[in-house]
């Protein structure tokens, strides 16, 4: 790619920015006012770096709604100090109401993690998807269809990171004082929709006994 290409491709983004800001002033004088006073969200989303998967486009939902974030292939680690730095922050200073762990079908991190092709640094992160395969191995290696398989394991990786989501100090502290709820997703190129899953965890007497904390 050339020099000016590149230049043209980084200036986009900063003509595309002050399109944006006009057209929200012009619907609006105070939009950006109203923002810089501060933010209220309900929901706490944590999603894929996949850039098809923007979390206030896909839900309809306006700047301020959502706290949001992103790592491949939505993964929560109880080691992660990034991701459990942005959960304590929304849940104990934000006070968000959901926590919603979002995936996505055809996701590039859990097809790399199915294979035993060797990725580099990214092998350290992905082995915590290999585990979520091994642990459900039965039921996916019954699965002959290769993409039916990875859908698959896409739903079960949303799954275990919400059950990850409950096991840490932080969910299980706001469980006591209040209502937090953690919901499952793999949203879907093919029709734009998101599937929930419907994971059944809201309290701590939902976890094996060995995740609960004594608070």
């Amino acid at each position: 790619m050339e020099k000016d290409e590149i230049n043209r491709s980084y200036e986009k983004l900063l003509h595309g920015n002050k399109k944006w800001a006009a057209e929200k002033l012009q619907k609006d004088p105070n939009y950006f006012k109203g923002l810089s006073l501060g933010q209220n969200p309900e929901y706490l989303w944590i999603g894929c770096s996949d850039s098809r998967v923007p979390a206030n486009e896909i839900t309809g939902t306006k700047s301020g709604e959502i706290f949001v974030h992103r790592n491949i292939a939505n993964v929560v680690v109880h080691t992660d100090m990034n991701l459990l730095s942005v959960l304590y922050y929304a849940v104990e200073v934000l006070h968000v109401k959901h926590v919603i762990v979002c995936g996505h079908y055809g996701c590039g991190g859990v097809i790399l993690a199915m294979s035993n092709k060797d990725n580099g640094f990214a092998n350290n992160w992905l082995r915590n998807i290999k585990e979520v395969y091994q642990k459900n191995s039965k039921e996916l290696d019954a699965i002959k269809d290769i993409q039916a398989r990875e859908n698959r394991l896409v739903e079960l990786n949303v799954v275990e990171q919400v059950h990850n989501l409950a096991k840490t100090k932080i969910v299980q502290q706001a469980w006591q004082r209040r209502e937090l709820q953690l919901h499952g997703w793999v949203y879907g190129f093919d029709d734009g929709l998101i599937k929930d899953m419907e994971v059944m965890v809201d309290e701590i007497s939902d976890l094996e006994p060995i995740f609960r904390y004594d608070l």
